[in-house]
Parts: C-alpha cells; sequence; structure tokens
C-alpha cells in the first residue's frame, strides 16, 4: 500500500503593470522554481534599459504551507500584448499592481491596467511601487493620488529585486483578502448583484 499523496490547493495570482515596472524581476525573486519567463528582445531596444521584455507570460511558484502553492503569473507590459492580460487573470485571486514611478508616463499607464484588472475579476489588488527614489511617504501619497485609489487599497514600496520585500508585498495582498472577506458580500456596482 502506498503513501497517498495530496497535490496542493492552487492559489493564482497575477502581477501586472507598466513596461519595465519590475514584474519579471518580482516574480524571479520569490519564485522557489526557475521561473517560466517568455522574454525577448525588444523591437525598439531605447525604449528598454533591459533590452527585453516579456511577450506572453512570466510564471513562479511559491509553497505557502505544505497544501497550498501560490502561483505567481506575471502579464506582458507591452500595450500590444494586452490580450493576453483576460486569459491570465482568470481565476485570479487578487493582483500585484507594479510600478516604476520614476519613468515617465508609468503612473498614468499603471492607472489605466488597474482600471482593467478592476474590470477583469472582483478581487483585491496591492499597488508596489519598484524603483523610487525620494521620501517613502511622500511617494506613497503622490502614487495613491495620481491612481486615485481608494484608502482600502495598499501601496507599498517594494524593490523587486529583494525578497523580503516581494514576500511583504504579498502579505499585503493577502491581509487586503481577508479584510475583504471579513467585510461580506459586496454589492457589484451597477448590478444591484450581491457577491
Amino acid at each position: 500500500m502506498g503513501i497517498k499523496r495530496h497535490r496542493p490547493r492552487i492559489l493564482k495570482v497575477v502581477v501586472t503593470g507598466p513596461f519595465e515596472a519590475g514584474k519579471t524581476t518580482f516574480i524571479r525573486t520569490i519564485s522557489e522554481i526557475t521561473g517560466l519567463s517568455t522574454e525577448r528582445p525588444v523591437s525598439d531596444p531605447e525604449d528598454s534599459s533591459s533590452g527585453r521584455t516579456t511577450v506572453a507570460m512570466d510564471f513562479g511558484r511559491v509553497t505557502a504551507a505544505p497544501d497550498l502553492a501560490l502561483y505567481l503569473v506575471g502579464t506582458p507590459g507591452q500595450e500590444r500584448f494586452e490580450f493576453m492580460w483576460d486569459i491570465l487573470a482568470e481565476g485570479m485571486l487578487g493582483y500585484v499592481l507594479i510600478l516604476d514611478p520614476m519613468r515617465p508616463g508609468s503612473v498614468e499607464e499603471a492607472r489605466r491596467v488597474r482600471a482593467r484588472f478592476e474590470e477583469l475579476g472582483d478581487v483585491p489588488g496591492v499597488v508596489a511601487i519598484n524603483k523610487f527614489v525620494g521620501v517613502e511617504h511622500e511617494v506613497l501619497d503622490e502614487v495613491r493620488r495620481r491612481l486615485e485609489l481608494p484608502e482600502h487599497v495598499p501601496v507599498v514600496i517594494a524593490d523587486a529585486r529583494e525578497r523580503e520585500a516581494v514576500k511583504c508585498t504579498l502579505i499585503a495582498l493577502f491581509d487586503a483578502l481577508l479584510v475583504r472577506l471579513e467585510s461580506g458580500p459586496r454589492t457589484r456596482v451597477g448590478t444591484g448583484e450581491v457577491g
């Protein structure tokens, strides 16, 4: 009689954001497996500091408990690959929106990305500010204001190269999820439907 192995429950988190925000790095930093990446050279190297861009998805895995695995799925950041967002968002528990506030147009692009992910699923999100320079509370306040974020949406500083910062970002997302679960059903805007 063999030992029965149970497959772990899987939770899916989407890591999204504008081009060059640090999505691939975020996933690689925390993943316990060698992540799947579909990076390719960018068509215009002047647009990219790394010279590469994700064209389909990034994938990483984290074991949260013996019976629980977290799948991190990264979206492409270039607008021409947005069709992948609908596919990658299917079944997500929540999302991390990463942005580089120093890159011109990044915050405006992040506002558009966030609006789209709000349409794709009634799930919590957290905003992670990567690559920032300046006074922390000023950057947090400025990004919150420019993204027009409600108070319940967490905004954190997270260097995507630092494992502890990535871990804290994921914990902030799960804290937001717990708050949502404890607050009970929400009425979907414009439908009167509870869910």
